[in-house]
């Protein structure tokens, strides 16, 4: 037996903006991070290797050091202001891994430095977005298995993850459709039995950090005497605090006007450079920053289809016969799903399309027969900003996990190419 499978897997969700990881049958992720790499440019711009025999020791110094001299998340964004010698780097951007080295120094820190785990002890669970490519997963599998010799891995779709998350009975309802908003990417994700229905998925280019600059843009635009240095820094402090999503647009601006001692909110911050405070008002943004998902056009006039309708025609590209059981269980997943009233507006909108729908075919057939109504249902939790995660470290708490994963052995044996798919555990459902 192994003795790997004894011990809690470690279970990491990289996200655009953040990264949750920790161990399997944890509630909560021991630690969130925002997923950035601050390496040292004076090391990363000198070359490694060199013909020259008298350089080649100062230069293989040079390239050690840019191998240990970088920080990731908050140490990272701090290091990037208090020195100019190191450069942040965003190893992923709307889901997928753009920089190999810089994801392998961020796990390399999440493993050591945060976990403080040895990774031969441990079986893992990493996540990926619903549209990363095999050659991803084979880049994933070879850093894993090669350069922190992990004793087995498994490799899970996030939007099945936060299905799994969802589920509140002893079975494990794993069909429905998976609203994973974050900070980089919105995906709208059917699942049926377990299985991603991949011709049916569904982005739009609004995410949580558009949101950000949409509140940094309305408070701009009304002169709120902000540093430039430290807007967009409120702006996300704005949203995670204060904004709401309102039933209807103009009834909210007429409350605003109205009551704007209850309505309008105060910021207090202190100046990063000269540490003297400054207050800003928050006001329409509130309301107005999450309306963006249901209204676009207000921020931008390339895409105005609300996310309503996107589920909508994501469920209607769905099979018809799993169409049902799809409407019923539509779980959010992401930090920007959080917004007070968000799940509330999402089902009313959702509910008029669909209702519209049936009556027209009811029309359409004289009215002689009559529609079974298709129950709507957005299920809204409170680990829902963690969904994915809570879902891994679920799935990873099982018997089945193990017999699931690809192990060290069959990655020597067959190479990198068994990481291109990974089994759904059957003995769930």
């Amino acid at each position: 037996m192994d003795p790997a499978t004894s011990r809690p897997a470690v279970v990491i969700d990289n996200g655009t903006g953040y990264s949750k990881m920790g161990f399997s049958g944890n509630v909560e992720p021991c630690f969130i991070v925002p997923t950035v790499v601050a390496a040292n440019e004076s090391f990363l711009n000198q070359p490694r290797i060199s013909t020259k025999s008298s350089n080649w020791l100062s230069q293989h110094s040079a390239g050690v050091m840019a191998d240990l001299d970088f920080f990731i998340g908050h140490e990272a964004f701090s290091r990037s202001r208090s020195s100019n010698t190191y450069n942040l780097s965003y190893p992923i951007k709307h889901g997928q891994v753009v920089n190999w080295d810089a994801m392998e120094r961020f796990w390399q820190q999440c493993i050591f430095n945060y976990l403080r785990c040895d990774p031969e002890d441990h079986y893992f669970l990493l996540t990926e977005s619903p549209h990363t490519p095999p050659e991803s997963r084979e880049c994933t599998g070879e850093i894993m298995f090669e350069t922190f010799n992990v004793p087995g891995l498994y490799i899970a779709v996030q939007p099945v993850l936060a299905l799994a998350a969802g589920y509140t009975t002893s079975k494990c309802e794993m069909t429905g459709v998976v609203v994973d908003v974050g900070d980089g990417g919105t995906h709208v994700v059917p699942v049926a039995e377990g299985y991603v229905i991949g011709s049916s998925i569904r982005s739009i280019p609004i995410a949580g950090k558009d949101v950000t600059l949409f509140v940094q843009q309305l408070m701009r635009e009304r002169g709120e005497k902000i540093p430039p240095e430290d807007s967009f820094e409120v702006a996300r402090k704005v949203k995670e605090n204060y904004c709401y999503t309102c039933s209807d647009i103009v009834e909210a601006f007429n409350k605003h006007d109205k009551e704007p001692s209850k309505y309008v909110k105060q910021w207090r911050g202190t100046k990063p450079k000269t540490g003297a405070p400054y207050t800003c008002d928050v006001g329409y943004e509130r309301f107005l920053g999450p309306e963006v998902f249901f209204n676009p056009e207000i921020y931008r006039m390339d895409f105005t289809t609300p996310l309503p309708d996107v589920i909508d025609k994501c469920i209607q590209s769905a099979p018809i016969d799993t169409r049902r059981a799809l409407y019923k269980n539509i779980v959010l997943s992401g930090g920007s799903t959080m917004f007070k009233g968000f799940h509330k507006r999402l089902k009313r909108d959702l509910k008029k399309i669909v209702d519209v729908r049936v009556l027209a075919s009811e029309a359409r057939l004289g009215g002689e027969i009559k529609a079974k109504p298709v129950e709507v249902n957005v299920a809204s939790h409170p680990i829902q900003r963690y969904a994915v995660w809570f879902g891994g470290s679920i799935l990873a708490s099982t018997p089945e996990f193990f017999e699931a994963c690809h192990t060290k052995a069959e990655y020597e044996e067959y190479g990198a190419s068994i990481c291109r798919t990974n089994p759904v555990f059957k003995g769930m459902y």
